[in-house]
């Protein structure tokens, strides 16, 4: 599997915190107008607040405060980690903490570290199993590191080779069950990030197939791979028109996932999947194709909910349609004022080859349509029109139908996504009107996000309730930002899984 993953294992204890057998011993604290907050309250942690008093320490969120112990003491180093203010804190919160604590841990060459698992509000409302995912998710996570092109990997990437949460006897059962959710759901999220930072070079459109057909066969999935002569007797020009350009030969990946049981539901998650996109003849900028080769990130999101369904149990037939091609400029490229006919008939004349990613989902929303699913979600890095509305760290959502919407935006705040609804109003599709065509692939200058939207719709069935995410922002990162790295986040896929393991 390209990228690189943790190998962290958990263990979930009711030893109590002074008697952990661990090389280091991290607590959670809230910090505030009160000072610091160490839980759950014991003669270690007040002594520890005070420590951290006389050092500034502040405990806001992420912040770290390490405290070489006693030798007496079972762990010789103590890690404090902040939640921030009480009031603010939430999972994501202690995803970020329990990430400060394991990178803290890994960077001082602990190989297993125990966790005080957090007391009191709002922690203490939480199911012990949200816990256990949380804190399973926030190592997992914020300890992923890329780094396979490195002449020297990292020492400190594997260091952390176990991590023990400390609990009530009671909630231990369900802690584990939480984890073992985490685990998958955090797996799944670095492969998808594993995949979208590798280069362009190594994934092209038959590269990516290759992994799918693989992840398919490991999770019990079936596959199908459209290639060039079969998208071509499908008349699907609209990746046929954005691969014309590039040497790479584009393709359509299906997945299909059958769960044990009688569905509750269908659902068909499609994805956007450029492994390179320099624009084409409309070209970018120099600095606008660094970062590129995360144009498959919509695809590759697909691939990962998809692989991780059968260990998640969930009870919803899902197909993944991946829609894959190039987009490179070249004396073969589709050129501005080409006429396309998509799969389905509809055509489209391209005003701009740099607005590919939604001719290639013109196709792959058809193709999906026919498999008569319940509910289409697609996920592209369509537009940068929606980062400059929602910022880096933020998804657009828009789409037919508001209750799917406000599912899935429910389901980020609880995956610890952020998910933002837009609207499409009807009297923008103005702005797609052709003299040549059915439309043209894009709009004027203002509500880009939006007439991007527009123009998806288009080619979802009446009657089909279809959402549609803009995962632009935060797809890949510039600077870390909370328990996430640079690069790839793997945008999209808790926000899914959570969605599709609540569908009823």
């Amino acid at each position: 599997m390209p990228g690189s993953e943790t190998l962290t294992r958990f263990r979930c204890l009711d030893t109590p915190v002074d008697r952990a057998q661990a090389d280091a011993t991290a607590f959670l604290a809230f910090g505030g107008e009160k000072g610091v907050e160490l839980t759950p309250p014991s003669p270690l942690t007040r002594t520890l607040a005070g420590l951290c008093k006389a050092d500034g320490y502040r405990a806001t969120a992420g912040e770290v405060f390490l405290y070489h112990a006693p030798a007496s003491s079972p762990a010789s180093r103590l890690i404090v980690a902040g939640l921030g203010p009480r009031e603010k804190a939430d999972l994501d919160t202690l995803r970020f903490a329990i990430s400060a604590a394991a990178r803290r841990a890994a960077a001082i060459g602990a190989r297993r570290l125990a966790v005080q698992i957090p007391t009191g509000a709002p922690f203490a409302a939480e199911p012990p199993a949200r816990l256990g995912q949380a804190l399973a998710e926030g190592v997992l996570i914020g300890l992923f590191r890329f780094d396979r092109y490195k002449s020297k990997a990292s020492e400190v990437r594997n260091a952390l080779a176990g991590v023990d949460l400390l609990g009530p006897r009671q909630d231990l059962a369900l802690l584990r069950k939480g984890v073992a959710r985490g685990e998958y759901v955090a797996a799944a999220v670095n492969f998808a990030r594993g995949i979208v930072n590798e280069p362009a070079a190594e994934i092209t459109p038959l590269k990516f197939a290759k992994i799918a057909a693989a992840e398919a066969k490991a999770a019990g999935l079936t596959c199908r791979v459209l290639r060039l002569p079969e998208l071509r007797k499908l008349g699907m020009e609209g990746i046929l028109g954005v691969s014309r350009g590039s040497a790479e030969e584009p393709c359509l990946i299906h997945l299909r996932y059958v769960p044990k049981g009688k569905p509750r539901r269908k659902v068909a998650l499609i994805g956007k999947g450029i492994t390179f996109d320099s624009g084409g003849l409309s070209l970018k900028t120099a600095t606008g194709m660094e970062t590129m080769k995360a144009d498959k990130a919509g695809a590759t999101a697909v691939l990962a909910v998809l692989r991780a369904l059968p260990q998640l149990g969930v009870q919803v037939q899902v197909d993944g349609v991946m829609a894959m091609s190039e987009n490179l400029p070249s004396g073969t490229a589709q050129k501005p004022g080409d006429v396309l006919r998509m799969f389905g008939g509809k055509t489209v004349e391209v005003m701009n080859t740099d607005a590919e990613g939604r001719l290639v989902l013109a196709d792959a929303l058809e193709f999906a349509a026919r498999l008569e699913p319940d509910t289409m979600i697609d996920l592209a890095t369509l537009t940068g029109a929606v980062v400059v509305a929602l910022g880096p760290l933020a998804t657009g959502v828009m789409g037919n139908d508001r209750p799917l919407s406000d599912a899935l935006c429910d389901a980020g705040r609880a995956a610890g996504e952020k998910l933002w609804p837009l609207p499409l109003y009807d009297e923008y599709a103005e702005m797609l009107k052709s003299p040549v065509a059915d439309m043209k692939n894009t709009g004027d200058r203002h509500a880009g996000a939006l007439t991007a939207g527009l123009f998806l719709r288009e080619f979802v069935r009446p009657g089909i309730p279809w959402a549609h995410l803009d995962i632009a922002g935060p797809a890949f990162l510039e600077r870390d930002h909370g328990y996430l790295r640079r690069g790839a986040t793997g945008a999209g896929v808790r926000t899914l899984l959570h969605y599709l393991d609540e569908l009823q």
